[in-house]
């Protein structure tokens, strides 16, 4: 049995699945979420699907999100930012339509992290399931402010790129098991 619809407390601002565009639902709206993962919702409405961030998270009826973090300084007495560590940021990004995140989906291809007096630079190529998906700059955006959340991050930059072609095949193993693939 599913969960009852709940409505939304206040106005609340979302962006529409697969478009990426921008727009507000209004308070009162009946939704459903249908999936709650890194920080995001992806809401069952009557205008379709919609992602919500955690900073909206009141107008669902749930706990507020905690205020925005500050950047992150550079950290003293540490060597550096490791590639290792930003894969694994980067493993709490989600495709709103998929329950996997974006590394175990195959997404990323590249990430580069080069040392800087102010902090590590950090740079991600990646990829979407389909080229004409509207929420790759959402998607991006997204992985980009996790980066940024780390310590020592001075700047990352997320590229979208379109090849190689993204296919069922570059899914890793841990996202064929919760797909039920393998």
């Amino acid at each position: 049995m599913s969960e009852p619809h709940t409505k939304l407390t206040r106005d609340c601002e979302a962006i529409q699945i697969p478009s990426g565009t921008p727009f507000v639902i209004p308070a009162g709206t009946a939704f459903h979420i249908t999936q709650s993962l890194g920080g995001s919702y992806t809401l069952a409405t009557d205008y379709g699907l919609a992602r919500v961030t955690e900073a909206n998270s009141d107008a669902l009826g749930l706990d507020s999100a905690p205020p925005p973090a500050e950047p992150n300084p550079p950290v003293a007495g540490v060597a550096g930012l490791d590639e290792k560590a930003v894969w694994e940021q980067l493993k709490s990004c989600y495709d709103p339509e998929i329950p996997v995140n974006i590394v175990d989906l195959g997404l990323v291809y590249d990430c580069r992290v080069t040392q800087q007096s102010g902090g590590a630079k950090v740079e991600v190529r990646m990829t979407l399931t389909a080229p004409g998906c509207g929420m790759g700059p959402t998607i991006a955006a997204e992985a980009r402010g996790k980066i940024m959340d780390l310590p020592g991050v001075e700047d990352a930059k997320v590229e979208l790129v379109w090849g190689p072609p993204w296919n069922q095949g570059m899914i890793g193993e841990v996202g064929k098991m919760q797909l039920g693939l393998i």
